[in-house]
């Protein structure tokens, strides 16, 4: 008898999004299956935190359908985690990473009577699992970089979500915190076996991690596994120009013929609130979207 397939996290169908008159991404069609680790990987405003907004039912579609854990995108699925961008707090908040992560449990009731026993057990044993017990109490703004992103993770995944979307979670930290955060998040999947789906404007620090890459550019998107897909070959495709894709010392760097300069995939890349407009596009093929809207600058 065979095996039952592999439950489904997201499922995109024909999906289009459009910014006003310009095209994001066009016939988007894939899959990402429990348990996986996908990197989503794109030059600057090519729509990968829109992907996530979509997914997390805060913008529509222009065009098409996508699932989310079997069901429509809706706000406040308790299914989905969310670590985002690291931003610092203000020092003088009165609030401390072990409130921070309580948010994760009772968010939408905060500030209505104390947290039960069962929570606060609950809040205790993720902030011991992403080794914050030692600041847990300490005001979160005067926290680290690193110590305040490790507790917006526990927060994202107190509630055991079988899906946790990651918003460029490594942006501004230094290298020994972006190692520590990459390894955090990786530990989590392969115990839980859930699915995560990583934006990222570096891929290097969690290339070992990563089974399945969606890469989006101009309006067009690629998606396999890293061997697949980030390769001189594929990119030159997407981006319409020859690309020259190579791997020294362990790392990916990518060359373009246009600008005859070299830039890593970590270049900085960040996105506009992308709200649907109307419309849908056409496209082509399996795993690479045709759409040849322009690129959008925030």
């Amino acid at each position: 008898m065979a095996e039952p397939d592999p439950p489904v996290s997201v499922r995109f169908s024909n999906a289009t999004l459009d910014y006003h008159d310009r095209r994001v991404w066009s016939d988007l069609s894939l899959e990402f299956q429990e348990p996986s680790f996908v990197a989503i990987l794109g030059p600057n405003g090519s729509g990968k935190t829109s992907l996530l907004r979509v997914i997390l039912g805060l913008t529509p579609l222009s065009g098409g359908t996508v699932e989310v854990l079997g069901e429509a995108p809706r706000r406040g699925n308790p299914g989905i985690g969310y670590v985002p961008q690291h931003q610092s707090f203000d020092q003088d908040l009165p609030l401390r990473g072990r409130d921070l992560v309580q948010l994760g449990i009772d968010g939408h009731r905060w500030g209505i009577g104390r947290p039960s026993a069962a929570a606060r057990r609950q809040v205790s044993e993720v902030i011991e699992a992403v080794e914050a017990t030692a600041y847990a109490d300490a005001p979160i703004g005067r926290l680290s970089g690193g110590e305040q992103q490790r507790l917006r993770i526990a927060q994202a995944i107190v509630g055991d979500p079988r899906l946790l979307l990651c918003d460029e979670p490594l942006a501004s930290l230094d290298l020994h915190h972006q190692q520590e955060i990459t390894d955090l998040i990786g530990g989590w999947q392969k115990r839980t076996g859930r699915t995560v789906l990583f934006v990222t404007h570096d891929v290097n620090p969690i290339l070992s991690m990563v089974d399945r890459v969606l890469f989006v550019v101009n309006g067009r998107w690629a998606a396999g596994t890293p061997d697949e897909v980030l390769t001189s070959e594929r990119m030159s495709d997407l981006y319409g120009s020859h690309v020259d894709v190579m791997r020294v010392h362990g790392r990916i760097l990518v060359v373009s013929e246009s600008t005859g300069s070299g830039f890593e995939i970590e270049e900085p890349h960040h996105l506009p609130e992308i709200h649907a407009g109307g419309g849908s596009g056409g496209g082509s093929g399996p795993g690479s979207g045709s759409g040849a809207g322009p690129r959008i600058e925030p």
